[in-house]
């Protein structure tokens, strides 16, 4: 067997190349983190065997650095490994007492521990195809979350430019008061309106559901409104719905690039009622490969939905919190899945009604569905069987 250890920067990348009876094929040298660097590292790997089979390439995970050179060895069908530095941090310390920490030394302690046979994954295609899926939902999340908070701009500069407004519709975040807002940014611009072109907007933006009654009920309010005239506010409120917008655009545009690769992957998690391609893919895409986890209880320890503990002396605590570490946007997909779950599926409604008659606050009931949630999504995965209630 070959072992090849790479130990990632930005610029370059240390390799060390030996065989499996520990003799250096390729003393510590360093590859330019571009195309011909690539080239070399695996005109020098090749070199040693050409049977691709007996060759084992690590390196350690390092985010983005890392990235684009995983992909490059995996699409030549190399063996890869990515580690967990804190693992090549404890593997290097059982070798030496002494604090020996250069990028030459990481490289040759990751081909050792590929050839000591500790218990390594190797990083499969799926999974690193699974990237731009986590990608993709991470990014959506931020862009609501971005979204959420514009929203509450909204409202508070409605409260200070036309507070009446929001009694009047069923939400101040529908197209209809957007584009209202847009073209009128305050009750005094409504106030000062033209009947016939206000009748138009609403009817156009409502798409018929608003006409000239509600038109002249909006109107009046807003002469009588206690509304501030701030042209400053009015500039921000145009703005802040204009950003609004355009977010929600961008959003639609990162759903459909989620919903074509949801379609490709075909999991049957999106058998469960109440789980959408959104959620799903969040769930999916945080969770990754799921043969790399022994139990369900390995996925909630990662979502940092796994009760703490806490013991000192005969004291034992029996109202442990949730460690609230790991992947947090597993988390938050896993707790509003949850909540969908149990609105669309009788089995999970029965198992929220349970613990909320045992005295559980709704919170930490929902917490509970959370667990038998990842149970049944994990058997689903690893048997690829589809929902039965």
């Amino acid at each position: 067997m070959i072992f090849a250890g790479i130990d990632v920067a930005k610029d370059k990348h240390y390799c060390f190349i030996m065989n499996s009876d520990g003799e250096a094929l390729f003393e510590t040298f360093t590859v330019s983190n571009n195309k011909t660097g690539f080239d070399e590292l695996y005109q020098k790997i090749k070199s040693c065997s050409a049977d691709l089979t007996n060759i084992k390439v690590g390196l350690e995970a390092t985010g983005h650095y890392s990235y684009n050179i995983l992909g490059y060895l995996l699409d030549k069908g190399l063996l890869t490994f990515v580690i967990n530095p804190l693992h090549t941090n404890l593997y290097r310390k059982s070798l030496s007492l002494r604090k020996t920490k250069t990028d030459k030394v990481d490289a040759r302690t990751i081909a050792m521990m590929l050839m000591s046979d500790v218990d390594l994954k190797s990083y499969s295609d799926t999974l690193y195809h699974n990237e731009e899926l986590k990608s993709l939902t991470r990014y959506r999340f931020d862009k609501i979350q971005e979204r959420a908070q514009l929203k509450q701009s909204v409202s508070r500069l409605v409260n200070i430019l036309f507070p009446e407004l929001e009694k009047l519709v069923s939400s101040l975040h529908i197209s209809t008061v957007y584009e209202l807002l847009s073209e009128y940014p305050g009750a005094y611009y409504i106030a000062c309106a033209n009947l016939t072109k206000l009748t138009n907007l609403l009817n156009k933006a409502s798409k018929g559901r608003f006409g000239k009654e509600e038109a002249v009920i909006i109107r009046d309010a807003a002469k009588n409104s206690i509304g501030f005239v701030m042209s400053a506010k009015s500039l921000e409120l145009k703005h802040t719905i204009k950003l609004i917008q355009e977010l929600s655009s961008l959003i639609d545009e990162i759903e459909t690039e989620i919903k074509s690769i949801m379609d490709k992957i075909d999991s049957p998690i999106l058998t469960i009622p109440g789980i959408s391609y959104r959620m799903g893919a969040m769930i999916i895409a945080e969770i990754g490969d799921f043969s790399k986890f022994d139990s369900p209880d390995k996925i909630l320890a990662y979502a940092g939905l796994s009760p703490s503990t806490y013991q000192s002396g005969q004291f034992q605590s029996n109202h442990s919190k949730m460690e609230k570490r790991g992947s947090k946007y597993l988390r938050y997909a896993l707790f509003n899945a949850a909540k969908f779950v149990c609105h669309w599926d009788s089995t999970f409604k029965a198992y929220l009604d349970k613990k909320r008659a045992e005295g559980k606050h709704y919170n930490v009931a929902v917490s509970h569905v959370v667990k038998k949630l990842v149970r049944v999504i994990f058997h689903l995965e690893k048997y690829n069987e589809t929902y039965k209630s």
